[in-house]
């Protein structure tokens, strides 16, 4: 090899254009400069590579066979290099890159039809699906390991910038019999007063603080009722025992239902979804892509049918799933 010095993309187009121009004047042409330019350009590639890929000594000039070897490298390192600009052009317009979006399986409905529509939108746009507690999520964006994350119940959060997306419903679920002693007809929306009058399963405060907060400031009231495990399993206990009761929920994916529940839509009590990016700049192109695709998607109907297992430990770039969880964040 030669003296050390970096084969350049300058080099290479010098190379390449007097190779299929069969000549330094013509390539010269083609290249908008003189022909000592491309003789230069071409000497210094041969004294880099240690090798020489023209025979200057004919009439014409022709490759040599290391010349004929590295002319369909050299074509394909320029086509590569013009995929990363063009790449990058993308990234620059939104069209384009890897956004790495902190989320749950809570979400996973309204982010699966969200990225439906970025893919119809943005084909060349890829999001990889982070999944961790909230607290890590918010931790990421911050740190700058996540480009944006899905957050509930969040107001203010220091280092991120917030942009609300939709409001959660929040679903009573009570026994039916109980349903009916509160005077509640068929589908009727219950009242907060009615239900303040039975003892409500919450979810801890430790557990969901905002949750838990929401719904207290909502309830000054609230008579505190047997814990709550799972929502899954909260449910059930609520079919399986006598005394009355009730629990609070926002959509969190598919659950079984147990049987003799009624569930009912709260009127008025909504939970707020977020997307927190970075504070100090406006989001990138493709988190805004990512951004308006989430907003511009409708709220599902709640799934109350589908069993599944509580959330397990969270796992990097998996896909999302369905399932029941403690009413996460």
């Amino acid at each position: 090899m030669g003296g050390g010095q970096e084969v350049d993309l300058r080099q290479l187009e010098c190379f390449i254009a007097v190779a299929e121009e069969l000549g330094f004047a013509r390539a010269a042409e083609r290249l908008h400069t003189v022909h000592d330019s491309v003789s230069r350009q071409v000497g210094r590639l041969e004294r880099e590579l240690g090798v020489r890929l023209f025979d200057r000594a004919a009439r014409h000039v022709r490759l040599t066979a290391a010349g004929e070897r590295l002319l369909p490298e050299a074509r394909a390192a320029l086509a590569a290099a013009a995929r990363v600009r063009a790449t990058a052009v993308g990234i620059s317009a939104g069209t384009e890159g890897l956004v790495r979006l902190g989320t749950t399986r809570a979400f996973a409905d309204r982010v699966y039809r969200a990225l439906d529509t970025l893919a119809a939108r943005r084909p060349g746009l890829r999001v990889r699906l982070e999944r961790a507690p909230q607290e890590a999520r918010l931790a990421a964006v911050r740190s700058g390991t996540f480009d944006a994350a899905l957050v509930r119940g969040v107001r203010h959060a220091e280092g991120v910038v917030l942009h609300p997306l939709w409001t959660d419903p929040l679903i009573a679920a009570l026994p039916a019999s109980h349903a009916a002693v509160l005077g509640l007809a068929d589908d009727e929306p219950p009242s907060l007063d009615r239900l303040a009058k039975l003892p409500l399963r919450l979810v801890p405060r430790a557990a969901n603080p905002a949750f838990h907060d929401l719904v207290t400031a909502a309830l000054p009231d609230w008579t505190p009722g047997p814990p709550f495990t799972t929502l899954q399993d909260t449910l059930t206990e609520l079919a399986a025992h006598p005394e009355p009761s009730w629990t609070l929920f926002y959509p969190v994916g598919a659950v079984l239902p147990a049987g003799r529940l009624t569930f009912r839509t709260l009127p008025g009590l909504t939970y707020p979804v977020s997307l927190a990016v970075p504070a100090g700049r406006p989001p990138a192109p493709p988190v805004q892509a990512l951004l308006d695709a989430l907003a511009a998607t409708a709220p599902g109907t709640p799934a109350l049918s589908t069993p599944a297992p509580d959330p397990a430990a969270p796992r990097r770039t998996a896909p999302l799933t369905r399932e029941a969880a403690p009413v996460p964040q």
